[in-house]
């Protein structure tokens, strides 16, 4: 692509449901398998519902029986759809981009019915071999209804070697009915130029939110996290933890807040390593509206240890493989 675009309309797929049978001719090609398998750990097309989206455009996408994958009226994304009582079940939404100077907008709203037990995979991988920024933005919202169980997994994966950035801006937000639980995992770990993360929820009745955030930068990469969690319910609850580890001259700013409207409990967890010429900022905040609200966080950051380095150079290993190792441990 030689000049920039920004793409904010889905692919019409065609039909109710854009069934999956009318792209069995589509061949995906070694850069996006490679993104695919990072993002979203797949290798072949998987079962149950899932909308792939490659450049701008929905080139697989199936629905189930109990999980509807359509097109949002506006054009600008996805409505997806688990019926009450689903249990056991996925939804692969991987995006890939391999175009450089493409930058799109994409909005998809997942409505989750009472009592469904589903795994949401999302995921970004950008290829950029040329001079230009590639770019994608998305926003995921949330509606987990009563009871439901969600586990939603996203990864972001940079690679390609030109000079054009490749630049990730996910914002998801939650909204928990009563009873509910939702498990968030997060993983940024290689080749993303800069990101912009924002995540945010409303916490009801009895419902539990955990957030996990893995996140490694290096060269001049800048990640930015900002996490708000309101919890309105009644023994409404909130665990955020963020491990983070910062190289050579990336700049890492995490940021959390919880607010507490109700007896509920709140905790919220930083811990970084900062190497080289690196800078981490964390910035916590807790906002207690309720005497009955108990509310936590801690934050840490620190360089490794030399003991720890001396000790796995000991048993043969270089500095760089003793630091390596220690960060993998440290994000696993």
């Amino acid at each position: 692509m030689s000049s920039k675009a920004v793409i904010e309309n889905a692919s019409d797929l065609g039909g109710k449901n854009g069934n999956a049978q009318a792209y069995d001719e589509f061949d995906f090609g070694e850069i996006e398998k490679k993104a695919l398998a990072a993002v979203a750990g797949l290798y072949e097309i998987p079962e149950g519902a899932y909308n792939f989206r490659i450049n701008g455009k929905a080139v697989k996408r199936n629905s189930t029986a109990t999980i509807e994958v359509l097109s949002k009226k506006n054009g600008r994304g996805l409505e997806i759809r688990v019926k009450p009582g689903t249990k056991n079940q996925s939804v692969h939404i991987p995006v890939v981009i391999s175009y450089s100077g493409l930058e799109e907008v994409v909005e998809n709203d997942f409505y989750i019915g009472e009592g469904a037990n589903v795994t949401l995979i999302a995921g970004c991988g950008i290829y950029n071999c040329g001079g230009q920024d590639s770019i994608h933005n998305g926003v995921h919202r949330l509606f987990v209804g009563k009871g439901a169980k969600v586990r939603y997994l996203e990864k972001h994966y940079g690679f390609g070697q030109g000079s054009g950035a490749k630049i990730l801006n996910p914002t998801t937000e939650f909204w928990q009915k009563e009873g509910s639980e939702v498990i968030m995992e997060l993983e940024q770990l290689k080749g993303v130029t800069s990101t912009n993360r924002v995540t945010k929820a409303e916490v009801g009745e009895n419902a539990k939110l955990i957030i996990r955030e893995k996140l490694l930068t290096h060269g001049r990469q800048f990640a930015n996290s900002e996490i708000e969690a309101i919890l309105v319910g009644k023994n409404s609850s909130v665990d955020i933890v963020s491990r983070a580890v910062a190289q050579d001259l990336s700049e890492q700013k995490f940021s959390s807040k919880i607010v507490g409207k109700n007896n509920c409990r709140g905790h919220s967890e930083c811990d970084a390593i900062i190497m080289d010429q690196a800078k981490v900022v964390a910035i916590p905040s807790l906002d207690a509206e309720s005497v009955e609200a108990e509310l936590i966080h801690e934050a840490a950051i620190g360089k490794i240890a030399g003991e720890q380095i001396v000790k796995l150079m000991s048993l043969g290993l270089t500095r760089q493989e003793a630091e390596s190792q220690i960060v993998n441990g440290f994000l696993s």
